[in-house]
């Protein structure tokens, strides 16, 4: 089993990557602070515990692997629903050798896992998103808001959005952050998803 690791940490990734190889036909091919310098697309598993780095995953237009998070944190916790992966994992930093070798086994086999504290918070925090989809915007979206959505669904990057709409790249900025606001998101993958539920956009 080919692992990736992205840990922000020296002394953490260190200890992961030697963990990690001591665990049966398990081997790290590779490892980073930051996704963008991994060349994870040759690993099997993709192991993460560097706050933030889940948001460019998210928006990534490629299939990732497999990925476990290590990590509590709700923010980062809430990304996993929406990761173009086949299957995430979910445990606490001080995950145990064998509970890390577990989850590596499942996710190996498709599965998505995680500890049972950990995903009831996930859940809470899907239903509380069901919830709010449900209820109408206090602040709705303007339309041309809507139409910088669409564009967004449809994967159009903001210069191609601002020449479509004869606007600058900073106004679509500008309503990328409002549109984020309203919509109670935190990047493009979510904004998209948000609008797809509650009828805003066509996918």
């Amino acid at each position: 089993m080919r692992v990736a690791v992205v840990v922000s940490s020296l002394a953490l990734r260190v200890g992961l990557r030697e963990v990690l190889n001591g665990l049966p036909g398990v081997q790290v091919v590779a490892e980073a602070p930051r996704a963008d310098d991994l060349p994870w697309q040759d690993a099997d598993i993709l192991v993460v515990a560097a706050p933030g780095e889940l948001v460019g995953l998210v928006e990534s237009t490629e299939t990732l692997p497999p990925l476990l998070l290590l990590g509590d944190d709700p923010g980062e916790t809430r990304m996993l629903s929406v990761l173009n992966a086949p299957a995430w994992g979910l445990l606490p930093l001080s995950a145990s050798e064998t509970e890390l070798e577990a989850a590596l086994r499942a996710l190996e086999e498709g599965l998505s896992v995680g500890a049972p504290a950990l995903l009831r918070g996930l859940l809470r925090q899907a239903s509380a998103l069901e919830a709010a989809d449900s209820a109408p915007l206090p602040d709705p979206l303007t339309g041309r808001e809507i139409e910088v959505l669409q564009m967004m669904s449809q994967g159009l990057a903001n210069k191609q959005i601002g020449l479509a709409l004869g606007i600058s790249e900073h106004t679509v900025k500008f309503h990328l952050s409002s549109l984020y606001t309203k919509l109670g998101v935190t990047s493009r993958t979510e904004a998209v998803r948000a609008g797809a539920r509650r009828g805003l956009v066509v996918l």
